[in-house]
């Protein structure tokens, strides 16, 4: 499992090494607009899973623009959906100090919020509204947390309400992980509670073959944000298959 590890881990900086040099080849041949990072990120996705060794598999079709809402069971969702479709993506501030990670996720583009702020969560929104009027998908991850996948906790509707207010199509996403065709749980491969990132990223590297399952819902268009929120939190635990909660 060590030598595991270890390979998988050179395999990974290399690949978020060979992507921030792909970054730096795109950006000399002209303006990084939203949609070129889009797609920088799936291409650097697609090389992600191959170092991790995941076999993805996708189930509906992923949408070509407006919000996309996920449950959230670790960092790893990011590159599955990112990997499935080209898309930007709202993320905890946090993930901007993380070594080489967080790196990339400022070139890809990506919302930064600081939850304790009704500040930032309202600029934050603003700059959704005015990416949602381009044809690049925004992820978004309501619960707020990650999770240990038992169930899918309330979702905060208030960066929902950016596309409900300009009537964007809003696409119920769920994600799922198989780990040695079901024998070990999923939830050892879920980020949650007071892990740091890099233990778990470790642990993760250890972990023997596994399928991340993404299934996507029909986009939706609502009027009403909090219809929305309560809308796709039903849609998205109908998709994982297991029971919602009702604390936030």
């Amino acid at each position: 499992m060590t030598l595991r590890r270890l390979r998988r881990a050179v395999a990974l900086g290399w690949a978020v090494l060979i992507s921030l040099l792909h970054y730096a080849v795109e950006r000399l041949r002209g303006p990084m607009t939203l949609e070129r990072r889009a797609l920088w990120v799936q291409v650097s996705s697609l090389r992600a899973t191959r170092c991790l060794g995941i076999e993805c598999r996708v189930e509906g079709r992923p949408p070509g623009r407006g919000l996309v809402v996920s449950n959230h069971l670790s960092y790893l969702d990011i590159v599955l959906i990112g990997s499935a479709m080209p898309c930007c993506f709202v993320s905890k501030k946090e993930v901007a100090g993380w070594p080489l990670f967080g790196l990339a996720a400022k070139l890809a583009g990506s919302l930064f919020l600081d939850r304790s702020s009704h500040v930032s969560a309202s600029r934050v929104a603003e700059s959704m509204s005015e990416r949602l009027a381009l044809p690049v998908p925004i992820l978004l991850f309501p619960e707020g947390t990650s999770t240990d996948g038992a169930h899918v906790l309330k979702f905060h509707s208030r960066l929902i309400y950016p596309a409900s207010q300009i009537g964007a199509p809003i696409t119920a996403a769920a994600v799922a992980y198989r780990i040695d065709g079901g024998k070990l749980p999923e939830r050892e491969l879920c980020w949650f509670g007071d892990e740091n990132f890099a233990s778990h990223l470790w642990k993760a590297l250890g972990v023997g073959s596994f399928t991340a399952i993404l299934r996507f819902g029909t986009p939706k268009v609502y009027a009403d944000g909090r219809e929305a929120g309560v809308r796709t939190h039903a849609e998205v635990t109908a998709l994982r298959g297991v029971g919602p909660v009702t604390s936030a």
